[in-house]
């Protein structure tokens, strides 16, 4: 086994976590995170959940302030990869300590490369594992979430925020600009002019001003974060796996094309998920008055 460490600190529920290598203090309630996959550097991974149900990815470089390295990507690739294989996991959370969720790229990395360094090696493809993930992710943010770190926690579904984060695309301050995204999600999260704003001053923003800018879903205290964010994916998962999977890319489709399309591709897969069973059992059961028992078909 890689050696254990305390990490991160979390308050959580006695029903939250239940066994696995999250290690609960006894009469207090106080949970560290433990590594659980000793073929990881960069990151430490753990299934966590009522039901066992939750994947839960901590980007662990401490000393560097979990800045985005390729090693780390790709160890991140890895697991989600893994997790979305994965039919027992229903939802993933992304999540990095109470300092960082990610201050940004490794910019010793990247100092020297060249145009045709970046061209020919597909600098940044590790990224596409995030976004490609079929499975809901979930970053639960606390610290800064800077350059990298707020293009990754916008890769993410829904983004949960401790009230002290910090998130902001301080490229310009280098001579560079946002590469993974920042100049094409953040808008549609928060508008053009306060996406303009951020990424041609390198401002942060806290947490509470992304909630209003609508880039963050729900702010919470620092310690109560990473409880909520596990709710918020076990809640996900008591829903049919493969209707969460059609809503997720309906919902991603809003960001591709037009309104009149959008709409139309909303309208196949309504009619799509009339082919499955989980559907037949979800209104049967609304009808029947008892919970649904669904089945991923």
């Amino acid at each position: 086994m890689a050696s254990v460490g305390s990490v991160t600190r979390v308050l959580l529920g006695k029903n939250v976590l239940n066994g696995g290598r999250f290690v609960a203090a006894s009469n207090t309630g106080l949970v560290k995170f433990y590594s659980a996959a000793p073929a990881y550097e960069n990151i430490k991974t753990e299934v966590v959940g009522a039901k066992k149900n939750v994947g839960v990815i901590q980007l662990h470089r401490p000393k560097a302030l979990n800045a985005l390295c390729k090693p780390l990507f790709q160890e991140l690739g890895q697991a989600v990869r893994a997790f979305d294989a994965d039919d027992s996991i229903a939802a993933i959370v992304l999540t990095g300590n109470e300092k960082a969720f990610a201050a940004g790229a490794d910019i010793k990395e990247m100092q020297n490369n060249t145009f045709s360094d970046n061209t020919k090696g597909g600098f940044l493809r590790e990224w596409e594992d995030v976004s490609n993930c079929g499975k809901p992710i979930i970053a639960a943010v606390n610290g800064f979430a800077l350059g990298g770190g707020c293009e990754l926690a916008m890769l993410c579904d829904i983004i949960y925020a401790g009230e002290k984060a910090k998130f902001g695309q301080p490229e310009i301050n280098i001579g560079t600009i946002p590469g993974a995204g920042g100049t094409q999600r953040l808008p549609r999260y928060v508008g053009k002019s306060k996406a303009m704003e951020i990424v041609l001053t390198g401002n942060f923003i806290d947490a509470h001003e992304a909630e209003k800018m609508g880039l963050v879903s729900r702010v919470f205290p620092v310690e109560k974060l990473l409880e909520e964010t596990i709710k918020l994916a076990e809640r996900i998962g008591a829903h049919s796996p493969l209707v969460v999977k059609m809503a997720k890319k309906a919902v991603n489709q809003a960001y591709e094309t037009t309104l009149r399309s959008g709409l139309e591709f909303e309208k196949q897969v309504f009619y799509g998920t009339f082919a499955t069973e989980d559907r037949k059992e979800g209104m049967t059961a609304f009808v029947e008055k008892r919970p649904p028992n669904f089945k991923n078909n």
